[in-house]
């Protein structure tokens, strides 16, 4: 029993169309699946990713219009980082994004790999990474009428990382609980704090990797728009999520217990560090409800709520979703 990698990372938005404006125009994902947050559906639930949305290639953002911005600190997923071919995409990236208004850091070497900080509009901690002799974890497929060239397309997440003032309670936690590997270390972001840890799991690579930073000189985060909300881990099926929900509740972590979202299954939980993990299975696919030609076009609902349909629609302001 195996974690396989990243599945998605899921953050907050205040603004659901400059969201999607900015993500598939600038960013050039596709939007997979509009459709709205289960546990409050007057807010959309937006869905980028590759062509058809694989496990791995999925950045999610709920919207909450009234969000104050992101107070960054402690007990946070503190980055996301999105996979890109090689070193020369970093420099179509870095240019791509001065050309849109949005300012960039120098590119620099985090774990082994070539990197792109930066910012989208809402302040959300963005870190392009190069997949230049990066194995382990494949990459998706690119959308064939992404806004940007194969060649420098995003094919899916990089490490994610988490920023706690301890750093061995999750370590823990993603080692003897989750099955990840210490793979190394490398230089923190801050000087005088500690090395910021590497972990992966599954067939390794950038596309598993967790990395943990403690920093003691941080309050905790005031979650807003421009944070991240959760990270989910890759499970191959439904059984194999039971199996972990049952690891779960032995390891006495209190959890959501089998949840289903319809375009996968899931389970949620917090570490001790009060960040939230969610284990969700590779399918059924966001192809599930829609032809794979016309993802995200239209609102998307799950069976449970179709009957709402009228009453959910007529709450949502519209998105210009011609792709």
């Amino acid at each position: 029993m195996e974690l396989k990698g990243i599945h998605h990372v899921s953050a907050l938005t205040a603004k659901a169309p400059e969201n999607f404006k900015f993500y598939t125009e600038v960013m050039g994902l596709r939007l997979i699946k509009k459709t709205v947050n289960q546990d409050d559906t007057s807010v959309y639930h937006l869905f980028y990713g590759d062509e058809k949305g694989n496990p791995g290639t999925e950045l999610t953002f709920f919207e909450i219009p009234m969000a104050g911005r992101n107070h960054d600190g402690n007990n946070s997923i503190s980055a996301i980082s999105l996979r890109v071919k090689d070193d020369d995409a970093l420099i179509f990236w870095q240019d791509r994004l001065k050309q849109n208004g949005i300012e960039t850091d120098a590119i620099k070497d985090r774990a082994g790999r070539q990197t792109l900080a930066f910012r989208d509009l809402e302040g959300q901690r963005l870190i392009m990474v190069s997949d230049e002799n990066n194995s382990g974890v494949a990459g998706g497929k690119p959308w064939s009428k992404s806004t940007t060239p194969e060649e420098s397309a995003i094919i899916g997440l990089g490490p994610v990382r988490l920023t706690v003032p301890a750093a061995e309670p999750t370590v823990q936690v993603l080692t003897e609980l989750l099955g990840f590997r210490k793979k190394g270390t490398y230089e923190p972001e801050v000087a005088g704090q500690p090395d910021i840890i590497v972990l992966e799991t599954g067939e390794g690579g950038s596309g598993s990797e967790i990395h943990v930073e403690e920093r003691t000189d941080l309050p905790g985060e005031r979650l807003g728009r421009g944070g991240v909300h959760h990270v989910a881990f890759r499970v191959d099926n439904e059984d194999e999520l039971r199996n972990w929900i049952e690891k779960v509740k032995t390891s006495r972590f209190p959890n959501s217990g089998f949840v289903d979202r319809f375009y996968f299954k899931s389970l949620y939980f917090r570490e001790p560090n009060r960040i939230l993990f969610e284990l969700a299975t590779d399918g059924p696919g966001f192809d599930t409800d829609e032809d794979l030609e016309h993802l995200g076009e239209s609102l998307a609902l799950p069976p449970f709520l179709e009957p709402q349909r009228a009453e959910i629609e007529a709450k949502l302001k519209p998105l210009d979703t011609k792709q």
